[in-house]
Order: structure tokens, then sequence, then C-alpha cells
């Protein structure tokens, strides 16, 4: 019976070199020494352009670009439907069209305005609290509704400020509950 130091085999120095290199060396490892399972389907290993392309479409700016314009849009949208439902002036009779047409363009782009305002600021700050803390939850949304309406309430006053904070954060919440919970 031999013992387990007899079975062992010494190294040559070509495979000690190899293996010292391996795992001691430059620590570059090679796409074709990587072992991905293939249980759902074919898996493909992204390039760098994909790698650059998926972060800028998942950066801050970006995403607050994206939540400005939506914003202007949707307010766009819905200052068109205020103003045609319930026009402000005092003569409505003796209007004319082009009057009426101005008045919808103002209540349009000041909705739109405000909109744009509020996304942009509700993402970016999001988006930053969430870069922050290194997590994506519910508090995320609940945080930048605080900062959002604080600074947004903060122009009335700091009694305004409070309350918009504990509003828009109350909403937030609210809006991503629901919306965690439907998936």
């Amino acid at each position: 019976m031999s013992s387990p130091q007899e079975n062992k085999r010494q190294l040559t120095p070509e495979e000690w070199s190899y293996l010292t290199q391996y795992f001691v060396g430059n620590n570059y490892r090679y796409r074709e020494n990587i072992i991905i399972p293939k249980n759902l389907g074919p898996v493909r290993i992204k390039t760098n352009e994909e790698k650059m392309v998926e972060a800028f479409f998942e950066s801050c700016p970006f995403k607050s670009l994206m939540s400005c314009v939506i914003g202007y849009g949707l307010g766009a949208a819905i200052g068109l439907f205020s103003s045609s439902v319930g026009p402000t002036a005092t003569n409505v009779e003796q209007q004319t069209a082009r009057q009426v047409f101005q008045e919808m363009k103002t209540t349009t782009l000041g909705y739109a305005k405000n909109f744009a305002v509020i996304g942009a600021l509700f993402s970016a700050v999001e988006c930053s609290i969430e870069t922050m803390r290194g997590k994506s939850d519910w508090k995320n949304g609940t945080y930048a509704g605080g900062v959002t309406g604080g600074l947004i309430g903060l122009r009335a006053g700091v009694k305004a400020g409070v309350l918009g904070a504990a509003g828009f954060a109350a909403f937030s919440t609210a809006i991503d509950y629901y919306m965690h919970s439907r998936s």
C-alpha cells in the first residue's frame, strides 16, 4: 500500500510557470475561459460598444432629459385639455377665435413647462439618491418626492415647502407601491 506522499508527482518547470502565470500573472482572462451556463438559451457576451450605449441610456443626465421631454408632452396635453374645458376669460361670448387660441397656447405652455421641470427635477434627484445609496427600492422614490416637493413648495415659503415635501413623498410612495405590487 502506497502512502499519499508517494502518489504526488512533481511539476515540471514549464507546468509550474504556466500555473503561476495563470493564477498570479496579469489576471487577464480570455473570453474562451469563461463558463456560462446555457440553461435559458444562448448567452451572448456584450461588446464594449453595447456596454457604452447601455451605460449612456442608464445615466442620470439621460434619464432627467427624457423625464423633462415626456413631462413637457404630458403637461402640454393636460394643459390643452384644461384650457378647452374651462376658459378663464370673463367675457366668453365676445372672444374671437384668435383670443381663444392665444389663451389655450398660454395655458398649454404653462402646464408643459411646469410638468417638464417637475419631471426633470424628480428624475435627477431620484437617480442621484439611487446612485448614492447603491440600492433600487421604494425609499428612493420617497426621498426624491420629499426633496422635489420641498423645493417646489419652498417658492411659496417654508410651511408650503414642508407640506409639499410631505405630500409629494406620500404620493411618490403610493405610486411606487402601486407599480411594484402589480408586477
